[in-house]
């Protein structure tokens, strides 16, 4: 009896160090912040999809990788509604659309990477995928002057390894809570609809720069959020600072103290 209780005092001390040392690896300094990527059981990494925070603010993003004759509009809108958004570009579209690119910088907007030619990510090597991130961002850089650190995969693909070389390379990864669907040219109500169901502070919602509806989907939104005191900002100013972890479902979250 006694030789069955030192055996599994035994297993739970070796299941607690496994436990420890799993902790201390995925800790990672990067700009001052201290980021503990969530693990589920069966080990996978997760990107930020909202964020646990103390500000009434939620961000709204654009993704461009097709078209921009719907851009102007919806630049026009944010200005008119005093809101800064974050805008995901792939260098196809910079190469086709840099003034756009410049305007949406000189407009105050933030930029993030979302590769060079738009590929699942998850299929990638990993020598693939640092070329697609540091490609992006050198053309971002040389396009708008802005030094990206975001990243968002394109189709929202992405594994172990995805998270790892971003981390590798200072970029956070960052999907979205709420999903516009514009792309599938739903109406401006149902867009509206679709997101304004349930917003909540700390939420990223997705929308495309192209999308055929989206600019006149955009101020029905950005009134019902005002109406909820909900400020619209950027994603890098909705992140938080300091020392933080993602939970398994996603969220961002302070470290207690």
């Amino acid at each position: 009896m006694l030789f069955l209780d030192l055996r599994q005092h035994r297993k739970g001390l070796l299941g607690a160090i496994v436990a420890l040392l799993l902790i201390v690896i995925l800790w990672q300094s990067s700009a001052g912040a201290i980021l503990l990527n969530a693990v589920s059981s069966e080990g996978k990494l997760v990107p930020i999809y909202a964020v646990d925070t103390p500000k009434q603010a939620v961000s709204i993003s654009f993704d461009a990788s097709w078209g921009a004759e719907h851009t102007q509009m919806i630049l026009d809108i944010l200005d008119k509604y005093q809101v800064k958004a974050t805008f995901f570009l792939v260098n196809i579209w910079l190469k086709d659309y840099p003034e756009m690119a410049r305007e949406i910088v000189k407009r105050g907007h933030e930029i993030g990477l979302h590769s060079v030619s738009h590929p699942h990510f998850s299929q990638l090597s990993e020598e693939k995928m640092i070329k697609e991130l540091q490609d992006n961002q050198a053309m971002i850089k040389e396009v708008t002057g802005f030094e990206a650190k975001l990243f968002r995969p394109p189709f929202g693909d992405y594994n172990n390894t995805v998270i790892r070389t971003c981390e590798s390379l200072d970029y956070k990864v960052i999907q979205w809570s709420i999903d516009s669907l514009d792309w599938k040219d739903l109406s401006s109500e149902q867009i509206q609809q679709r997101v304004l169901k349930k917003p909540k502070a700390g939420d990223i919602i997705l929308f495309h720069n192209n999308g055929k509806y989206t600019a006149a989907a955009l101020p029905g939104i950005l009134d019902a959020f005002k109406e909820k005191g909900l400020d619209v900002i950027p994603i890098s100013q909705l992140l938080l600072e300091g020392e933080y972890y993602i939970d398994q479902s996603g969220i961002q979250r302070q470290t207690a103290l």
